[in-house]
């Protein structure tokens, strides 16, 4: 039986290999694709291409008595391996003629993040921070774009110091609030203006997917070349209005980023165990307990300015603070059936959501259930 076993296991080890040819040939057709697509100006992520090619390998794999979801998880995960690496080939540049882009804290994360970007387009990027300064009119004087990329409590006061800008350079911001950065960037500067909130953090691997919302100011046509060059990057681009983006903001940052904030406040002070909570977690508790926890690995300066950066968002905690008293009033009465009646009622307001989110999350959790090392 031993001699049997180890028979099987070298000739799945022989498959591994393979799979390995096969990959390492696939990566390399993936760098000649970016070659081809930055010569002509596509973008790194094409979704109907993607879904079409899942939908036809699943129905390969299922004719095969293969897991078509096995299929799926593998091409995915090659996918994002290949978008990462198309990113560094660089890219077409859409607006040639474009004067300099000058990035406004470039030497930052997100800041320097963009600046690559550019650079890999084909643009000519400057940096200006706190020690630039002094010699930044001549370095704006030849700006065909500036962008904004500054801490939420310092944004204002710095679009305010750029009221000398060249009348077609176009201005723009990457602040997670919108309304009133998009209001100075409108007082201070009569040329083209546009509020970009890019939906992710400067550590991901490339912009495929990505979601970078854009919400209009002046001069549509004059900055679409800059929207259409996010879409050549693979970003997915959301058009909104600012009031409708910051409200909505409210609730998946601002209130997201609280209650994370004082549930870690809580463990902190209970004082437990962490090793012991991990080998009793599940998959999804441990998920919720890594999201809590990577909140701290952060800077607290920015989500303490994000979470006060308006009353509005000072306004929506104390609702929820409000409505999980009175979720521990049913506790405190015992009064199931009333727990169970507002249940319903939430789940009747998810609608189809619930569902959709059972599928996503049930995907999601069979990824960290495999990632986690158990001794």
């Amino acid at each position: 039986m031993a001699k049997e076993l180890l028979h099987l296991r070298d000739q799945i080890d022989q498959v591994d290999k393979q799979m390995l040819d096969l990959l390492e040939q696939r990566l390399a057709l993936v760098e000649q694709v970016g070659e081809v697509k930055s010569e002509h100006g596509l973008p790194i992520y094409a979704p109907d291409r993607e879904a079409a090619m899942l939908a036809s390998r699943r129905a390969e794999a299922e004719k095969r008595g293969i897991p078509p979801q096995l299929i799926e998880d593998i091409l995915r995960r090659t996918m994002r391996e290949s978008y990462a690496s198309e990113k560094d080939s660089g890219f077409k540049c859409l607006n040639p003629e474009l004067k300099d882009v000058v990035v406004i804290g470039g030497r930052g994360q997100l800041g320097g993040l963009f600046c690559k970007m550019f650079e890999l387009s084909g643009y000519n990027v400057k940096v200006v921070g706190r020690q630039d300064w002094e010699q930044s009119e001549a370095i704006f004087a030849n700006a065909g774009l500036v962008v904004v990329s500054v801490p939420i409590n310092l944004t204002e006061s710095v679009i305010d110091k750029l009221s000398n800008l060249p009348q077609d350079c176009i201005l723009c911001d990457l602040t997670s609030i919108k309304q009133k950065p998009l209001e100075a960037m409108m007082k201070v500067h009569q040329g083209p203006v546009v509020g970009l909130h890019p939906m992710f953090g400067p550590d991901v691997p490339s912009l495929a997917k990505q979601v970078i919302v854009h919400c209009e100011g002046r001069g549509t046509e004059q900055y679409q070349w800059l929207l259409d060059q996010f879409g050549i990057w693979g970003a997915s681009l959301c058009p909104m209005d600012a009031d409708h983006h910051d409200n909505g903001m409210t609730l998946i940052q601002a209130l997201r980023h609280f209650t994370s904030f004082a549930y870690g406040l809580h463990l902190s002070q209970e004082n437990p165990d962490i090793d012991t909570l991990l080998k009793l977690s599940s998959p999804i508790y441990r998920l919720e307990l890594a999201m809590v926890g990577r909140l701290f690995a952060q800077d607290p300066e920015l989500y303490g300015d994000i979470i006060l950066s308006s009353e509005q968002n000072i306004e929506m905690i104390k609702r929820f603070h409000q409505r999980f008293g009175e979720a521990l009033s049913l506790l405190d009465n015992k009064d199931k059936s009333n727990f169970v009646e507002q249940f319903n009622g939430v789940s009747d307001w998810f609608g189809d959501y619930s569902k959709q989110f059972m599928t996503e999350s049930q995907n999601l959790l069979k990824q960290a259930n495999d990632s986690i090392q158990r001794d």
